[in-house]
């Protein structure tokens, strides 16, 4: 029985079932579906281990059976915070077996604090988490906390990986009943996103919104059961997460990427045989860079790349080319799955210059930025606003912000500004969310904004992007202090970290300000301050936060403090 509100209606149902583009399939009858076929096929890889799809397919038998004896039900929500190891697949195939929801989207970046704040607000009934993972794992352990949980009812605690470790080895083999959930319609799949204010909404996803991006993304690139696709994205983060559902959709092999830092990426990719890479520009020109030096002209059989999170420059796209890789650019959300990208078949200038085409099964309008029920003319900027078989089916426990986020004709409107050809191809002009991608990680103003001025020295502080080649953008903290306080750098950073700010999210500029220029009405005029930055009217101050070793690593050290350096050149 379904037991969480949904905007699922028998019209959709209807709708999408006779187009075809929903099924009644599951993810795990077709991991099943591929183990029957061909049990021996490799369905999972990482550094240690690669496991075959009846391999996996046993492994979520056991946790799924382990589960149910333990009292979950069907529509509870399972936490997995892991780095990506084959033990995110298992979960999912696991949920979809049974009916739980899977919520995956705790990352490495996480604190303790951010992880209980999401399992209390979930009611986690379980949670599969790795020792010592995590932004401050060195001075916190989750394990310790999980107490004030009430809703938990088990706890599967994971050692990080080595040689020749087991998939859940504390879970005992069992009697196997069948499968507990059939309806492909219902909840599996809970990540969490945020707008400017960084608050984290949860996006819902059934089986079917998930698998009808996953099939067509599969089938216009290619992808079948000989291919090789290996996402560098995290399996916590949508894109990764995407990853591994097409790649088990289609009966492919999913690679994740858990390299020790200064392993050989291109080495990698040839030793796995992959055919497809996944990522964002951060990861494509790093390969790029790799091929350019060792004077690589091909790279195995690896011919395509989606590139998400931000645009790839023309440099890229022509050097991916010239070795035989033909790059994807995209456009996506979690709420609607990676509907938008380019086709092997595009001109390089399409790659470069747009977003691509919505795939089969989903479709995008612009809509005027002053009315959003009003559509904009073909070449006319607007809001972007979708809907399709690969859309969200609401946001958890959140009525408010799952009515305020369709229009009036019923398409769900992102935020994101942009305007489309004649031919379909969508241009991404800007984002109205305020969030700085570094690498693809998301950084959220506001939450960085609010802890800088709990310091009574700081009268206003604007969090900004500052261009990055390698990373696409790097945080600056532009501040203003109040008449007789000021604060070094390293000072300012370290104060955010005793706020509980993560590291992944720390400033890597500041910039002191007489004054923060804003409107008429007082709001920050940001744009006054990156332009100023790009003409060098302004020169922000590099500063880098150096964690100090914890207590148990140096008995002399300060656990929970850090260092900073900084220097004046721009």
């Amino acid at each position: 029985m379904a037991t969480i509100l949904t905007l699922l209606s028998s019209e959709l149902i209807r709708q999408y079932y006779a187009e075809g583009f929903w099924r009644d399939e599951t993810i795990y009858a077709l991991v099943a579906a591929h183990a029957r076929r061909a049990p021996d096929a490799y369905a999972v890889r990482d550094r240690y281990r690669r496991v075959s799809y009846g391999e996996l397919v046993a492994a979520a038998d056991r946790l799924a059976t382990d589960l149910a004896r333990r009292g979950i039900k069907p529509g509870q929500r399972i936490a997995v915070w892991l780095p990506s190891r084959i033990e995110c697949a298992v979960a999912l195939t696991a949920c979809s077996r049974n009916g739980y929801v899977c919520c995956p989207s705790l990352h490495r970046d996480h604190t303790v604090a951010d992880v209980l704040g999401l399992l209390t607000r979930i009611r986690a009934a379980a949670l599969v988490a790795q020792s010592g993972y995590g932004a401050d794992a060195d001075r916190r352990d989750i394990f310790a906390d999980l107490s004030g949980v009430a809703s938990l009812r088990h706890i599967y605690r994971l050692e990080p990986l080595n040689e020749g470790h087991h998939l859940f080895p504390d879970v005992e083999a069992q009697a196997i009943p069948e499968p507990l959930k059939q309806d492909p319609n219902q909840i599996v799949y809970l990540a969490f996103t945020s707008g400017t204010t960084g608050d984290p909404k949860g996006v819902m996803h059934s089986d079917n919104t998930l698998l009808a991006n996953a099939r067509a993304m599969a089938s216009d690139w290619g992808i079948h059961a000989g291919s090789v696709v290996y996402s560098l994205s995290p399996l916590s983060h949508n894109l990764g997460f995407g990853a591994m559902v097409m790649a088990l959709t289609a009966g492919a092999e999913l690679v994740v990427h858990d390299l020790p830092k200064g392993a050989s990426l291109a080495d990698r990719v040839v030793e796995t045989n992959t055919s497809f890479m996944v990522g964002v520009p951060t990861h494509a020109n790093d390969l790029l860079q790799e091929m350019s030096g060792r004077d690589l002209k091909r790279l195995g059989r690896l011919q395509g790349f989606r590139i998400s999170g931000a645009a790839a420059s023309p440099e890229l796209v022509t050097g991916l080319l010239e070795r035989g890789v033909v790059p994807q650019s995209g456009y996506g959300m979690t709420e609607a799955c990676s509907h938008q990208y380019t086709l092997p078949g595009d001109e390089p200038r399409l790659i470069v210059e747009t977003s691509g085409r919505a795939c089969a099964g989903y479709e995008i309008r612009i809509w005027r930025s002053d009315d959003r029920d009003v559509e904009a003319e073909i070449g006319e900027v607007g809001e972007i606003g979708g809907r399709g078989a690969s859309l969200m089916l609401g946001y958890f426990d959140d009525q408010q912000a799952t009515e305020d986020s369709f229009n009036a004709q019923g398409y769900f409107m992102t935020g994101d500004l942009g305007w489309m050809d004649a031919n379909g191809y969508l241009r991404v002009t800007g984002r109205k969310k305020d969030v700085i991608i570094r690498g693809g990680h998301n950084i959220y103003p506001a939450r960085l904004e609010a802890l800088a001025m709990r310091h009574a020295a700081i009268e206003r502080a604007a969090a900004i992007p500052v261009r990055d080649a390698r990373l696409g953008e790097k945080v600056c903290l532009a501040v203003v202090y109040r008449a007789g306080g000021r604060l070094e750098p390293e000072g300012l950073l370290a104060h955010l970290d005793a706020a509980g700010l993560s590291k992944y999210d720390m400033p890597e500029y500041v910039l002191e300000l007489d004054h923060m220029p804003t409107t008429a009405s007082g709001k920050m005029r940001k744009r006054d301050l990156v332009e100023r930055m790009e003409r060098r009217e302004v020169r922000p101050v590099p500063v880098r936060w150096q964690p100090l070793p914890s207590e148990h690593e140096n008995s002399a050290g300060r656990s929970g403090r850090g260092d900073a350096t900084c220097s004046s050149s721009p």
